[in-house]
């Protein structure tokens, strides 16, 4: 499998997890899949087929739009999968052949319901979105980061996808936690692909891990180590920042919390006792050069 296979089993999942919530919505939803360098035709046919599944549930429009320069000849294919699946009249599907996205938007009558958004880091800045999938080059997650704040998406997760001497960035922006909480789920519940690992973009060591439903926690190990060299945090703000700041979610931080403690590299207070999210986690000593 690929990389390009991995990103578009995350499209379908976001879809998935999605959708039911939305596709009620009085003025409609909408899904925008846009890039200011092509399209995967692969996965905007994974993205009609898994709303089409949705199709019983529709109660008011759902728009599907798909824009990038030289999409034209994306149009027989999505039509052919929609006769193939039998899309109901309020799905619509539209093919642009580039433009501006938000006036692609508004013109499609799809700026005020919920929106979902796949685009890559030349699109992200141009209009407001809910929830945003976005792809970009490997070793620029701070940039798209910042962007992805700017577009008021303020909870965020990045990584990085490898293969070989192949890399891409999956960004992920949202104003829920629950819905940040489920893609962190996605993420890691995908099935193992062969040759694709991951990387946490701010992982200090940039170690390659497997995709399983128990990742390897060294990455999150030295994570927290640097984050508690600015000073001792409570297991809620650690459990948190591993949920907005890393790939992993916030029960990993859990599991290394505890075993940094076995470990002797951290010291919690008060000392005994159930591991609250109140209590405080701090460097050793040792640790810490004291």
């Amino acid at each position: 499998m690929s990389i390009r296979a991995v990103t578009r089993e995350l499209l379908v999942r976001c879809v998935d997890t999605w959708a039911p919530g939305n596709l009620h919505a009085a003025h409609g939803a909408a899904f925008l899949y846009a890039s200011a360098r092509g399209i995967d035709d692969e996965a905007a046919e994974a993205a009609v087929r898994a709303f089409g599944e949705f199709g019983d549930r529709l109660r008011g429009r759902l728009t599907l739009l798909f824009v990038a320069p030289g999409a034209e000849g994306l149009r027989g294919r999505l039509a052919e999968v929609q006769r193939e699946i039998g899309t109901p009249a309020e799905m619509a599907v539209h093919v642009v052949p580039g433009g501006n996205v938000d006036a692609v938007l508004k013109a499609a009558g799809a700026a005020s319901g919920p929106l979902l958004a796949m685009v890559d880091d030349s699109i992200v800045k141009s209009f407001k979105a809910a929830v945003v999938l976005l792809t970009a080059p490997a070793g620029t997650w701070a940039e798209q980061r910042r962007e992805l704040h700017a577009a008021g998406l303020e909870l965020t997760a990045g990584v990085e996808l490898v293969e070989g001497d192949e890399e891409m960035l999956v960004g992920f922006g949202t104003r829920s936690d629950k819905r940040l909480e489920v893609f962190k789920g996605e993420l890691w519940a995908l099935d193992e692909y062969a040759g694709v690992r991951y990387r946490d973009p701010r992982d200090p060591e940039g170690h390659l891990m497997d995709i399983s439903l128990e990742p390897n926690p060294g990455a999150l190990r030295r994570e927290i180590l640097q984050r508690l060299g600015g000073g001792g945090l409570t297991v809620t703000e650690l459990k948190r920042f591993a949920l907005t700041d890393t790939v992993y979610r916030a029960a990993d931080a859990q599991k290394v919390i505890a075993a940094l403690l076995h470990s002797g590299a951290v010291r919690r207070s008060p000392e005994g006792g159930r591991l609250g999210g109140d209590v405080m986690i701090s460097l050793a000593a040792a640790a810490s050069g004291g």
